[in-house]
């Protein structure tokens, strides 16, 4: 332990004594200075809820429960790996009090993220179905790295929508659109940076097929490519997905802890 943080912990110990101790979790106090210091520390990473100090109060006991809950497997980090992440994090300077409680929520939280890819991660299954179910929503919500080459047409009658027929390619869609009198748009985009109006319009639509008119526009997809970014698609799903899970169970499993962990609360503004 370096010097500082030696004089770092016999200062706070000492202070610790004078303040005021408005819980423990498992013996452990928790001061009215251990909140204040907490709460600076969340406002800092953008949480300024109006009752930050209970859900600091909160945050300091589940830091407490998941690091003893990791000692049982050997995975609590030491400070020097906490202050290798605060470094990374860069949340500026720290007054001597927040570096403290900074250290031990990162300690806490690599602990955590230990536990959840040694214990959850590995018990958690994503089947084909699933991926291809996120992969429709995806597509939907925001498009797929898939390039798309389109012809737009606008403005176009319903007497001429009618005779619009099944190109060979996507020239043949251009001359047809041009002896019918319109002035037909080609273009190529990735289909995740098409407007939403748009990925609407064609979603489903076969190869060389008209979409029906709406909005004054017609589409037709002439052809579509695979990316380099979609054949990574189905692992980045599953890596997401199996996240979600593991973080769902990872909760129930710190609500479980939380529990059995003996916490009194000695100031009756923060009952939990």
């Amino acid at each position: 332990m370096s010097k500082l943080l030696v004089f770092m912990t016999m200062f706070f110990a000492l202070n610790a004594r004078a303040a005021t101790v408005v819980a423990t979790v498992d013996g452990k106090p928790i001061t009215d200075t251990d909140i204040t210091a907490r709460t600076k520390l969340m406002a800092r990473q953008g949480n300024t809820s109006t009752d930050n100090r209970r859900q600091a109060l909160q945050n300091i006991i589940d830091d407490s429960v998941k690091m003893k809950y990791a000692a049982n497997f050997n995975a609590v980090p030491s400070e020097k790996d906490a202050i290798t992440e605060l470094k990374r994090m860069n949340l500026g300077d720290l007054s001597a009090s927040e570096l403290s409680m900074a250290i031990s929520a990162t300690r806490a939280n690599i602990a955590w993220q230990v536990i959840i890819a040694r214990t959850i991660m590995p018990t958690i299954e994503v089947s084909k179905e699933d991926i291809s179910a996120e992969k429709i929503a995806i597509e939907r919500e925001h498009g797929l790295p898939i390039e798309m080459t389109l012809v737009r047409l606008f403005d176009v009658p319903d007497d001429v929508a009618k005779k619009l027929t099944k190109p060979k390619n996507c020239d043949d869609a251009v001359n047809m659109a041009e002896k019918l009198g319109g002035a037909p748009q080609k273009f190529t985009a990735v289909q995740y940076e098409l407007a939403p109006e748009i990925r609407e319009k064609v979603a489903g639509v076969p190869l060389l097929t008209w979409s029906k008119p709406a909005d004054d526009s017609i589409f037709l997809v002439c052809s579509t490519k695979k990316t380099k970014e979609y054949g990574k698609l189905d692992d980045m799903i599953k890596q997401n997905a199996m996240y979600r899970q593991a973080s769902f169970i990872a909760d129930q499993q710190l609500k479980q802890l939380r529990r059995k962990a003996v916490v009194i609360i000695n100031d009756s503004r923060y009952k939990l």
